[in-house]
């Protein structure tokens, strides 16, 4: 199984991921995430845009998921995440007893083909919510779902285009919007974030590069989920030595996409061997 796929098998976990706007990471790997789930037999709630939800149906027919199926037994059911959000919220925040009655009920409707098999739920409510700048609302959301996961069996996967080099990924509502979930999701699985990282830090930092890492390594906050250690290292560094962060972020993002250069999806034969 590949690691990102081992990732998603974590119970009960409440999984995030950060991209940029033309990523096609998300799709990527939430089709991961629900495709997995589909074959051990698990029921997949997807509350997504229209035009995430054309994506993702696309991926997994690709893969050799016959969604059409799928959806006529209800095994995979989509709702839309923007009439969602006109559902549950009230007073421009998300609601707690409109939230439980509105997503309640679509679990209700969701069928995992068998007795044994779990829950897999996509929000792209949150997603929808950042975008418009509700940060606020976006992390009540959260934790709305945080409180749905306590008394409920299932997981569930977000994601939120915020650039991981950019300014806001220090800001305080990301401080927030993380620790509300158990796991970050890697953009890429194949290293190729920690490579370009890696590459940069040595360039700017020489020989101070390793000691650097090393420290890092044992002063993240507990607060933080589980994360890939180059979001982690880069989010520390924006946190804690400022000067040098530019010139290492600048570079990692060169480093980055030359590495990934348009090939898009650069996973799947991985994932479908697993």
């Amino acid at each position: 199984m590949s690691s990102l796929a081992h990732l998603l098998e974590w119970p009960h976990g409440h999984f995030v991921q950060l991209y940029e706007m033309d990523d096609v990471s998300p799709v990527n790997n939430l089709a991961v995430y629900v495709w997995e789930g589909l074959k051990r037999g698990d029921g997949a709630l997807l509350v997504a845009t229209q035009e995430r939800r054309e994506l993702l149906r696309k991926q997994l027919e690709e893969w050799g998921v016959d969604t059409y199926c799928a959806l006529r037994n209800r095994q995979l059911v989509f709702f839309d995440a923007r009439n969602m959000l006109g559902r549950i919220m009230s007073g421009g925040q998300p609601d707690w007893l409109l939230f439980e009655s509105a997503i309640g009920a679509a679990i209700q409707d969701t069928k995992p083909a068998n007795d044994d098999a779990g829950l897999r739920v996509y929000g792209e409510m949150v997603g929808v919510l950042w975008k418009a700048r509700q940060f606020v609302a976006a992390i009540r959301l959260e934790q709305l779902w945080n409180k749905l996961l306590e008394r409920s069996s299932f997981s569930l996967y977000c994601a939120y285009a915020l650039d991981i080099f950019g300014q806001e990924f220090q800001a305080d509502f990301l401080e927030a919007v993380l620790c509300t979930h158990t796991h970050l999701v890697p953009a890429q699985p194949n290293g190729s974030l920690d490579t370009a990282l890696n590459l940069a830090m040595n360039e700017v930092l020489g020989e101070n590069a390793e000691h650097l890492r090393q420290r890092i390594g044992t002063d993240r906050n507990p607060s933080w989920p589980v994360m890939p250690d180059a979001e982690t290292t880069i989010f520390w560094l924006k946190n804690n030595v400022p000067g040098q962060t530019g010139e290492i972020i600048a570079r990692s993002r060169d480093h980055y996409r030359q590495l990934a250069n348009g090939t898009g999806l650069l996973y799947p034969q991985s994932v479908l061997d697993s």
